[in-house]
């Protein structure tokens, strides 16, 4: 009997393209395949134990005789590749309508009301790698105090400021007034604060980052577990994504050394219910800077974390690995890509080796978390728990 869920997104870990990845600009995107490939010297062991390399499409892996994991992959059945869209499928709910982009900057009424009730202009206005932009502007944020203000291919409004000139408490008030002005016609999936420290030619983003999302339009796994007298834990950016929604505890965390340290040790505590955590530094540090390297070695530093959070899991847990979408670091520009996500399942109730194959949406987690943990099930999804169970 499973009374604990632990769900560990690797953010960005995807496995290879989808069949509509042409449609997403993503056409040959495989972000572990080509981080594989440019780097044949990686170390999953731990990974390949499980079974990662028996999932269907991974041909750049071993296999394994025995694997200790029920394995497969899904794909996402919502119209989007972001991490807003791929957490809430995995929660249970499908997105027709991607959300809103702004490829040429936000219109002019938007800052017209930013200024006008912040007292700040913001400068920049256009999609931009979040490093270069401030290196590009930070000279004149810095004479102006005015906040930099910029997208992405995502469904974000961001907002980078120097914390010795804009502090921490300013700058999130800002993207609060932010989050209620980009509504409506205007809505974006996050507004993401971007503090950074250091001076001109040296500038370093800090950890201090917080994302202001919209609430999900239904209510999700998360939100009929806690309804169930269950905790829900959500760890790292799990709580900002769901803007709180469905969370009964949130635990910071500033990479993703850190967050399987708190995992760990959320584990160790007496509760029932779902873990919930999210390893943001492979799409962050890595993915949007095509940054292989960087990529291979943060993949390595959570296989060597695994056996510490394997051995962690009690009698009645259930861990499952998966992803939100792709990041490949080789592929051009510095968007997501729209792949296959992995699906890794243990626990001492889980049939090693059992195959789950291709699960046609992110929302089969979310059908199975139902049908372990016995609680309502989100109008999204078909279970795997019968093909996992022994």
């Amino acid at each position: 009997m499973v009374k604990r869920i632990i769900l560990l997104v690797l953010d960005s870990v995807g496995i290879g393209e989808l069949p509509d990845a042409k449609a997403f600009n993503s056409e040959g995107a495989n972000t572990l395949g080509n981080i594989v490939k440019k780097h044949p010297d990686i170390d999953l062991k731990h990974f390949l134990k499980l079974g990662l390399g028996n999932i269907e499409g991974i041909d750049y892996l071993p296999t394994e005789n025995q694997p200790t994991a029920a394995f497969g992959r899904a794909m996402e059945y919502s119209n989007g590749k972001d991490t807003t869209t791929g957490h809430w499928e995995i929660a249970g709910i499908h997105l027709d309508k991607p959300f809103k982009t702004y490829p040429k900057g936000f219109p002019k009424e938007v800052l017209e009301e930013f200024e006008e009730r912040t007292g700040k202009k913001g400068i920049g206005n256009k999609p931009a790698s979040g490093t270069q932009i401030i290196e590009e502007l930070g000279a004149e944020h810095l004479e102006t105090q005015n906040p930099i203000i910029y997208t992405s291919a995502d469904s974000v409004l961001q907002i980078a400021a120097h914390e010795e000139v804009i502090p921490l408490k300013e700058l999130y008030r800002m993207c609060e007034i932010a989050r209620e002005i980009m509504t409506g016609e205007n809505a974006v999936a996050r507004i993401i604060a971007r503090p950074f420290i250091g001076s001109l030619g040296s500038f370093e983003r800090t950890a201090n980052r917080k994302d202001f999302s919209i609430s999900p339009q239904e209510n999700t796994i998360l939100d009929f577990t806690l309804e169930a007298g269950y905790e829900v834990v959500g760890i790292g950016k799990i709580d900002d994504i769901y803007n709180g929604q469905g969370i009964s505890k949130k635990i910071a965390s500033k990479s993703n050394e850190q967050g399987i340290k708190k995992t760990i040790e959320a584990i160790e505590e007496n509760t029932q219910g779902i873990i919930f955590t999210n390893l943001v530094d492979f799409d962050s540090k890595f993915g949007h800077r095509r940054d292989s390297k960087g990529y291979k070695e943060a993949l390595e530093e959570v296989n060597q974390h695994l056996p510490s959070i394997l051995t962690s899991l009690k009698d009645q847990d259930l861990l499952i690995i998966t992803a939100d979408h792709g990041n490949d670091p080789t592929y051009p520009g510095t968007d997501h890509t729209r792949e296959y996500v992995p699906l890794l399942i243990v626990g001492d109730s889980v049939k090693q080796g059992a195959n789950i194959g291709t699960r046609t949406s992110f929302s089969d987690i979310a059908a199975t978390i139902s049908e372990l943990l016995q609680v309502k099930k989100p109008q999204n999804g078909n279970s795997f728990a019968k093909l996992i169970q022994k």
